[in-house]
């Protein structure tokens, strides 16, 4: 700014008139939109479940900020774009988040900064977390109007990778990098997240994601004991173990399979067709599915394998996967199997549109927290955009998206005697959607 004036430089003049920039709109916020946020938060309760996980031994005469307020900022900030701690501090006066939490936007008291923040995210021990993990998986089965007949889960684990000394951290020769592997669980008909679970930097073995499977859907149970379940997965959980223990549950699952020369053998006549049917001019690629039973040495029980053999410019391609669902080869591959790539867009909008791989804290139990937070505001912004007609383009717009264009709306803010008065711009091109949105909020149930 040039001395003695705060006007920015370097801005040229218009039609001839100089322009003067300088930082003094007053009671200005730029997440306007995230009002639309706080009441759904508000009817979700994400906060306010969290927060009775923990044990609050803070003098009860001295709290400025309740936990749940604290955690109900932290998500909002995240999904706003703002996911680091450090953001706590510049974001404490805004009038729109101050609204958010309920304080008033001017003579309410400002809201907690980052040491405070920082303090709350190392609170947590191991205890505390499984509860507000069993929250949150409560908070999956509450989302429901009336108890679904089958849900389908989707499990997978992305790279997460860290650049110091944190707890869980590992080399990962895959991915190249020292990182941590946190497993998502997504119920993929409605996109609603399960549960994201911090771990090592190291594929799942057996008895690691049968214990997960068991908890989650032991969760999941004690609220539907008749619902039907399907999990479904990469090679990476198709171990003896869990596929066992679906068994013993009644959960149905569909998992990938390694190949390898034993495999490899029982579909060579389908190989052989598909190579014939492309020299009789089928296509350019042909495949051919077939089913057979299958045993590895580490299984105890021969399984139902489906294999997909294609041949193609490149050569012969063979697939596979186990399963226990009835069905038809082809279907079960193409129409079930493959549609679990969805779950990598689901992932990539908890990873990357709300940054959940900020786990810099040193302490595991800190950044399992932190990843519970960022799940908060995926709901948050699930919520959102769930409730625009299928039709709108709101309905399948990106978590980025939505937040440029719907949450970072600048607005002014003047608190009155008798209202609070939010002014948004008359230029702004969203109008129509905002509106829809709003009213559609408005209907939820308190």
């Amino acid at each position: 700014m040039e001395e003695g004036t705060g006007i920015l430089p370097g801005l040229p003049a218009v039609g001839g008139k100089p322009v003067h920039v300088s930082f003094d709109g007053g009671r200005l916020t730029s997440d306007g939109g995230i009002l639309l946020l706080a009441t759904i938060e508000q009817r979700l309760k994400i906060a306010e479940r969290l927060a009775a996980c923990l044990e609050d031994r803070r003098d009860p005469d001295r709290v400025v900020h309740p936990f749940a307020e604290m955690i109900r900022y932290r998500a909002l900030l995240i999904a706003a774009g703002y996911p680091d701690g450090n953001d706590c501090d510049a974001l404490k006066s805004d009038p729109a988040f101050k609204m958010a939490v309920g304080r008033l936007p001017e003579s309410g008291d400002d809201l907690c900064s980052q040491p405070t923040i920082s303090r709350l995210e190392n609170l947590p021990g191991a205890t505390a977390l499984k509860r507000m993990m069993a929250a949150m998986v409560e908070l999956f089965c509450d989302s429901f109007d009336q108890v679904p007949r089958r849900i389908l889960l989707d499990i997978d684990d992305t790279e997460d990778r860290v650049h110091g000394g944190q707890q869980l951290s590992l080399w990962n020769a895959h991915y190249d990098s020292r990182c941590f592997l946190p497993i998502h669980i997504y119920e993929a008909t409605t996109g609603k997240p399960v549960a994201v679970i911090l771990r090592p930097g190291k594929t799942p073995d057996g008895a690691e994601v049968a214990l997960v499977l068991r908890h989650v859907i032991g969760r999941i149970r004690a609220h539907w004991p008749a619902v039907e379940i399907i999990v479904r997965g990469d090679s990476h959980y198709g171990r003896p173990e869990a596929m066992a223990w679906c068994e013993r549950n009644r959960i149905g699952y569909i998992f990938g399979l390694a190949g390898n020369p034993v495999l490899l053998r029982q579909v060579a006549p389908f190989a052989e067709d598909a190579a014939l049917g492309r020299l009789d001019g089928d296509g350019d690629k042909v495949r051919r599915y077939g089913d057979f039973r299958y045993a590895a040495k580490s299984w105890a029980v021969e399984r139902r394998v489906i294999a997909r053999v294609e041949a193609g410019p490149q050569g012969a391609d063979s697939r596979f996967i186990v399963t226990n669902l009835p069905g038809l080869p082809k279907s079960l591959y193409e129409k079930l199997y493959c549609a679990r790539g969805q779950a990598e867009n689901l992932i990539k909008a908890h990873k990357l549109h709300l940054a959940s791989d900020r786990t810099s804290c040193h302490k595991a139990t800190a950044n399992q927290f932190r990843l519970l937070i960022h799940t908060a505001a995926y709901w948050l912004m699930l919520t959102l955009s769930g409730l625009a007609p299928r039709t709108s383009f709101w309905r399948d717009a990106q978590f980025d998206t939505i937040r440029l264009n719907l949450l970072k709306v600048a607005a002014r803010v003047t608190e009155m005697v008798t209202r609070i008065k939010v002014s948004l711009p008359t230029a702004y091109p969203y109008q129509a959607g905002f509106t829809m949105l709003a009213g559609q909020i408005a209907k939820l149930p308190p």
